[in-house]
Parts: C-alpha cells; structure tokens; sequence
C-alpha cells in the first residue's frame, strides 16, 4: 500500500479511542496530555498535520517536529517511547506518532505551570484520570494475594455502594463517612479484584458493585 492509500485509510478512521488528529503542535505540554491518555489506555495515534475535518495541512517547520520530541520526552514523566514516522501525500509533509500502551503507569504529562496530571483515552478525548485510577495502577504493580482484607471499613464501603448504583467519588465519602483518602484507597483495591466497576457518565466517573 503506498503512502496517500495508507493515510488516506487512517484518516476516513476519523478520531476515535486510538486515533487523534493534530492540525498543528503548537504547544507540547498540550500534545503530552494526548500522549500521555493514550499510554495509560490502549495506545494509539497522533496524525500531526491533520485538521479535525480530515483535511491535510501538513507540518510547517522543524520547530513542530522538535516540539512532538519534547512532548514525549521532556513533558512526560517517565518518558514515553514514541514512534514517529513521516509521510509526504500531496505535496505535504505529516507525521505519524504512535504511542504504546505503557507497562509504567502512570504516565503523567507536565503542565506549563509544573503540575502533573494522568490522562486516559475515552472515546475521542483526553480525560484527567481520577485519584482511583492513580490507585487501580498502583496496585497493578504490587504483589496480589489470594485473598483481600476485609474489614469494618470495607464492609462500610460496600454497604454504601449497595445502596445506590452509580456514584461519583464525592458521593461515596459523603455517604459512606469514611477518610477521603480511605475511599480512594479501597475502590481501586476493589476494582483490582474485580468487585468495583467504574464508568464515564455526565462528564464524571462513577462507581457501582458488580453483580
């Protein structure tokens, strides 16, 4: 298949959860939020040079190209390994980045103020993951045994969520009368063994017992 087929192809994809386009890279801490989603999710792709209509604009200077090396590597903690691949189609030059899923996550991406923030992929937007993410991939890393404490503040917690499906973080606190960061703690351990899902509704993450 040759370059324009190929391109062609990526792009009648439209924007979806492994696939954004980038018009232009004009600031890399905002290409690191992009970056940063697809990493912590399934992966994906960045066509950079591409308008959000489809059309190809193509990339205008070296200082585009240099700004999607900093996104990767100066304004994601821990860097993340990126693929970039240029293609010329109709006289324009683009370049494909594609990022994997990584094995380190969090990957966080840099603000212009300092501030580290994770990011995944939902659909075609990049999402603040919340304080249970952070959590859920925490644990992923640590030693699972075969069994899962589960004391007053757990039985707490469930009695809580029992009670109405579908709850944001804040309303679980408000209702359970448990420490902020003890609700944050036990819900990614409770996503971990599978007895918590989570869900994006309204703009919010939502929690409820699996059945």
């Amino acid at each position: 298949m040759n370059e324009k087929r190929y391109i062609q192809e990526l792009i009648s994809q439209g924007e979806h959860s492994q696939q954004d386009f980038k018009y232009k890279v004009m600031d890399a801490h905002k290409l690191a939020k992009s970056v940063s989603a697809f990493a912590n999710t399934d992966g994906g792709r960045l066509l950079i040079g591409v308008r959000d209509d489809g059309h190809i604009s193509g990339v205008r200077s070296e200082e585009e190209i240099y700004m999607m090396h900093a996104a990767a590597f100066e304004f994601c903690k821990p860097a993340v390994s990126i693929k970039f691949d240029t293609y010329h189609v109709e006289g324009k030059t683009l370049v494909v980045a594609t990022i994997p899923p990584s094995e380190k996550r969090p990957i966080f991406a840099i603000d212009e103020e300092g501030r580290r923030r994770a990011y995944i992929r939902i659909a075609d937007e990049n999402i603040v993951a919340s304080p249970v993410h952070l959590v859920v991939w925490r644990e992923q890393f640590s030693p699972q045994g075969s069994l899962m404490a589960f004391n007053e503040n757990e039985k707490q917690l469930m009695e809580t969520m029992a009670k109405q499906p579908m709850q944001t973080l804040n309303q679980i606190v408000r209702r359970s009368h448990l420490a902020r960061h003890k609700v944050i703690t036990l819900l990614g351990r409770f996503i971990r063994y599978n007895l918590v899902a989570w869900h994006f509704t309204d703009r919010q993450f939502k929690f409820t017992l699996n059945e």
